[in-house]
């Protein structure tokens, strides 16, 4: 069983930069939001490292990561930005350190690396939610889906528009996030293990063949090997998406499948409570949540 940490309104965020440098005005305003929220925020002076297109070399990105870890005032994580480079700072992570000192991390896209990596690593839950920068200019559902899901009470999704590639019921943890950074995980120490999941799929920017790609590496990398259901979110700027739903059919079979939960790059980025256990159904087109425990 993952354990999930909620958050309550005065509870202090720590602001890590995981992936890639960002923008400081608007930085800024998702720190606002989060004020607005009922929040304190602690943004570390070590965020606005600058190396290529990322914050900060690697082992520095990482040491914030474990400071605010090991800080007891801090009660929450966010990642400023997504972009690139989650992945290559997880090895530098005091994994002993984290799971001592659990708290939630929040965030999304290059983010879906650690998310995963916290989960399997060190059994904690997560928020697939907006990252910092993200809530700058975020849709009033994205802000309320995000303060509902990080203390403690996500809301059950129905998907309105979604689509059903394949019908049933499944059940099991969530997982999932970012299908690029996903695959991009495969072979590594921190290639994520989806069985006895409901996974979560979704990108932004990709041609439909690259999709494929991806889809088709994980497939024959093992990865949808005791996957219990599917269901994607956005595929936002992504070419060629009617051709997105006949690749899913072909490389996903036998299982659950459904398509259009508003959740990833899109206008709309509904947070998900990750690594705890959901009912997927696609007759009646909800994502629901089991109670915390």
């Amino acid at each position: 069983m993952k354990k999930f940490y909620p958050l309550k309104k005065g509870d202090t965020i720590g602001v890590a930069a995981p992936s890639a440098r960002f923008d400081d005005k608007r930085l800024n305003q998702g720190i606002e939001c989060l004020k607005n929220l009922g929040f304190q925020v602690h943004v570390p002076r070590a965020i606005f490292g600058e190396k290529r297109y990322l914050a900060g070399d690697d082992a520095s990105r990482a040491a914030v990561v474990n400071e605010l870890f090991a800080d007891p005032g801090i009660r929450g994580i966010i990642a400023a930005r997504g972009g690139f480079g989650a992945m290559r700072m997880l090895s530098y992570l005091d994994w002993d350190l984290i799971q001592k000192n659990p708290k939630l991390f929040m965030g999304f896209s290059d983010a879906t690396a650690l998310l995963m990596a916290l989960i399997q690593h060190t059994q904690l839950a997560g928020v697939h939610g907006p990252n910092l920068v993200s809530l700058a200019d975020a849709d009033p559902k994205t802000i309320a889906s995000f303060f509902q899901a990080i203390t403690g009470r996500p809301k059950d999704i129905l998907i309105p528009r979604g689509v059903c590639l394949l019908p049933g019921q499944a059940m099991g943890k969530l997982m999932g996030g970012n299908m690029a950074t996903l695959a991009h995980l495969i072979g590594t120490p921190f290639q994520p293990d989806f069985k006895e999941s409901v996974l979560f799929l979704e990108d932004v920017g990709e041609p439909a063949y690259k999709i494929d790609r991806m889809l088709s590496q994980m497939k024959m990398a093992g990865l949808f090997e005791g996957v219990q259901g599917v269901v994607t979110g956005s595929f936002a700027n992504c070419e060629n998406q009617e051709y997105i739903p006949q690749i899913l059919s072909e490389v996903i079979d036998g299982i659950p499948l459904l398509m259009g939960l508003a959740s990833g790059h899109g206008d709309l980025n509904l947070s998900l409570a990750m690594g705890l256990d959901v009912v997927l159904d696609t007759s009646s087109a909800l994502l629901k949540w089991k109670p915390l425990q």
